[in-house]
Order: C-alpha cells, then structure tokens, then sequence
C-alpha cells in the first residue's frame, strides 16, 4: 500500500484514536499529514521558455544575474527557483568548473619559472590548459597546447573523460609537428602532475613549470583563449544552430 492510500484512511474524527496514534500504527509522517501541499505553478513552463531565450543569448550567465535580467523586465523570481528551472533544463553557463585544476593526491607540485622571464622567441616556452565545452545536456573536455611567444595553437584535443591520455596525446603531436620547448608551464591539475604526462617531459629533457594555486593570471595567454573560444565561437555557433 502506497504512503497516498495509507494517508486517506486517516479519520481525523475518530473518537479513540488521536492523529498521532493513526500516524504510528499505518507508519506514515505527521509532517505529511498537517502540511499543506503547493498547487504546481503553471508559470513555470513561460519562465522556463524565457530562461532559454536568454540563456541563448548571454550563455556564460549563472542564476544570479539571471534573476537580475528577468527583475529588470518585470518578472520577479526566487533564484532559488531559477537555480531548480536551470538544472530542470540542463542549463550550465559557461566558465571555469571545479575540478578541471585540481591536484592529485600524492603528485609533485614545481616551482613557476615564468616570474620576470622575457618571452623573446618560440619554443622557449610552451603551455596547456583544459577548459570544458557544455554540449547538449552533457560537456567534453578541451586540452591545448600553446606557444607563449606566437600564441599559437599547437595542439589538441577533446575528450569526454579527465583521463590524462588525451593530454598526453596532444602534448606527444605539438612536440612531433613543432619539436620541444625549454620549459613547459601547467596549472596543477592532476593530469598536468601526474607521472604519464611529466614523465614525457622529462624524457624529452623539457623543464617542467607550474602556476601558483589559483592563479589564473599565471597562465593568462591560454585563458584568453578559452575566453575568446566561449565567449565569441561557441556563442556565435549557438547562436546560429537556434536560427
């Protein structure tokens, strides 16, 4: 019997048996009993079409500012409730998401090398980064290789798992296609220290270098890049796709 069946036969006249005895003997919550149930909304569906539409147009906008926009046209709305359409919808702004730069455990951390140091030539200094791309109702996972003097692109990938394979692989392209830098500069996500991708920098004779913990300006050149990648191409391409 359902806790719905259980709940109606409840007789709160019965001249014996108090609420709370009833409660007890059909094992059922009082709370459910005396609480008064929401009538569903039915403003959710037009907010939800709403949320979409500015989503589509400004998708790197948390439920904050969502609510923000939406008060500034009138509509007054708990972020609380954004927050529910949002996940309801699948909806993740884009930027940075925990875990991409997260150390792992037992893995050794370098010093950064880069403080003061003139960039005057390429392959004297290389770096990577990996930023995530929100497709459909799920993300895949962008690694780039890049030279610090021409800011170009060297290598990359895309992956649907963190699995350091796929950094390895680009790291293992740029070096084929462009030979080696001195140094090679990294956050400290756990892909970047762990021993398959320092491993193949120390054999190549490459110096290892690693951003300050959360400083993002540390490796400023390819966060511009995933700046200009989100904020201009991918919104561009959303854009389009919804024309």
């Amino acid at each position: 019997m359902s806790v719905s069946d259980r709940r109606a036969k409840l007789d709160h006249h019965h001249p014996e048996l108090s609420i709370r005895r009833q409660c007890a003997m059909l094992g059922v919550a009082r709370s459910g009993v005396y609480r008064t149930r929401h009538v569903a909304n039915d403003n959710d569906l037009n907010l939800m079409r709403r949320l979409d539409e500015l989503f589509l147009r400004w998708p790197f906008l948390g439920s904050r500012r969502m609510v923000a926009l939406l008060a500034a046209e009138g509509v007054v709305v708990n972020r609380k409730r954004v927050r529910r359409l949002m996940r309801l919808m699948g909806i993740v702004p884009l930027g940075p998401k925990p875990r991409t730069s997260k150390p792992g455990a037992g893995h050794k951390i370098y010093p950064y090398l880069l403080r003061d140091l003139a960039i005057e030539r390429a392959n004297q200094v290389w770096c990577a980064d990996i930023t995530y791309l929100p497709i459909g109702r799920g993300f895949l996972y962008l690694v780039a290789i890049m030279d610090w003097h021409s800011r170009a692109v060297l290598a990359w990938r895309v992956s649907n798992t963190m699995d350091v394979r796929f950094c390895v692989s680009a790291l293992e392209e740029a070096m084929a296609r462009f030979g080696k830098p001195e140094v090679f500069n990294t956050d400290q996500g756990s892909q970047f220290t762990s021993a398959g991708f320092t491993g193949t920098l120390h054999a190549a004779g490459i110096r290892i270098s690693m951003d300050g913990k959360g400083r993002w300006m540390d490796n400023v050149f390819i966060e511009r890049l995933w700046r200009s990648l989100k904020y201009e191409d991918l919104v561009c391409c959303v854009s389009l796709a919804s024309a």
